[in-house]
């Protein structure tokens, strides 16, 4: 098998580059954008727009380039090795595959060239309180009412909830909790009366909001579709999500090993750089194995994510995430460590990059979750 990229995947990779090292400088540009009230850059959003990331996974009849998962793990790892807080999860990744997966055309053909253009920006409201990982477990209502629906019910960690133009909210039209029958998806504007948006900063700095539907209406095109039966594309669009958090948390591990190996050659101890020391050696040994295997894992997800074979696909960005929570943690902890108690502070970037691995293990299932959901599934 063939691992390396083609050309226009390189220059891909070297076109998000550029643009993080010019925009996104640590301590000149994303300490200003995450303590602003919006919590991203409209500027970098735009430039975005500009070099067509936000086109990458969208089809070319809507004004993207088609590309596929692994040209989106190429661009996640380079969001994640500059720490980037931008909506991209929650819009392109998310909100634009469950439109182009569950939407109809009418409903693509307006959207999808905005979010190509940076004008849209989309958030998914699907977790709620006591479901952890249990993507059946909806209990947001959605009661037919005239030429329309009216939602009630609440939504937790909508990640960009709070900037978000168009949120995709998963509500029940029929059935019980626990159903995988009458899942539907909603398109509410994020002004719409009787929806509250509470949002607020996370522990790794990106945004989110928890969401309250007070008999919130709206009319039936705002269903994705026309459809209630929405359990597997759900499920297969946050499996796509999952495999790009994986791709990210590379990029957050590369660039926090290659700056824990920078601080061993430069900080001194008994006349000497601390990296002289064997035993420490040893460790950064271990942090790039751990960072190769992920690497591995990573490319494994955005291959098999791919598959129209439900199980190859879950067990094998199950099997990533899986290793990636694991990797990722002894990463950020050796890095913490061998920084030494500086490694916590928030002046360094180590502590950011531990924080962010720290949140992308929770999210969309933990290493312990995807390793039960792979252990649960049939080897044939």
């Amino acid at each position: 098998m063939d691992f390396n990229f083609s050309p226009e995947q390189e220059q891909l990779r070297d076109t998000v580059n550029r643009l993080i090292e010019r925009e996104y400088e640590f301590n000149k540009h994303r300490r200003a954008i995450i303590h602003s009230p919006e919590g991203y850059s409209p500027n970098v959003w735009s430039s975005m727009a500009e070099i067509g990331v936000l086109g990458i996974g969208v089809d070319e009849r809507h004004g993207g380039f088609g590309g596929d998962a692994i040209d989106t793990m190429i661009v996640m790892e380079a969001l994640g090795r500059g720490l980037v807080v931008e909506p991209y999860l929650a819009t392109v990744v998310l909100g634009a595959n469950l439109i182009q997966l569950a939407g109809s055309d009418a409903q693509k053909s307006a959207l999808l060239p905005q979010v190509v253009e940076g004008k849209l920006k989309l958030a998914f409201a699907h977790g709620e309180a006591g479901a952890r990982y249990d993507l059946k477990r909806v209990a947001t209502l959605a009661r037919k009412n005239g030429n329309g629906y009216v939602l009630s019910g609440e939504k937790i960690v909508v990640l960009h909830g709070n900037i978000a133009d168009k949120i995709i909210v998963s509500a029940v039209t029929a059935g019980a909790l626990d159903d995988s029958q009458g899942m539907a998806l909603f398109l509410v504007d994020a002004n719409t009366s009787g929806l509250n948006i509470t949002g607020y900063r996370t522990i790794d700095n990106q945004r989110a909001a928890n969401l309250h539907f007070d008999n919130v209406r709206v009319s039936a095109d705002a269903m994705l579709g026309g459809s209630d039966d929405n359990l597997a594309v759900v499920e297969r669009v946050m499996d796509i999500a999952t495999a790009a958090l994986v791709a990210e948390s590379v990029g957050a591990m590369d660039a926090l090993q290659r700056a824990t190996l920078e601080f061993l050659k430069t900080r001194r101890q008994f006349g000497v750089p601390i990296g002289k020391f064997q035993a420490l050696q040893h460790r950064m040994v271990d942090m790039l194995m751990s960072l190769e295997l992920s690497r591995s894992m990573a490319y494994l997800a955005a291959v098999k994510v791919q598959s129209n074979d439900v199980v190859e696909r879950q067990r094998g960005v199950s099997a990533a995430k899986n290793a990636i929570g694991r990797n990722g943690r002894l990463i950020a902890q050796e890095a913490v460590q061998m920084h030494g108690g500086m490694g916590i502070t928030d002046e360094l970037s180590a502590s950011h990059y531990f924080r962010r691995l720290t949140a992308i293990d929770a999210t969309l299932g933990d290493a312990d979750h995807h390793l039960a959901r792979f252990a649960a599934s049939p080897m044939f």
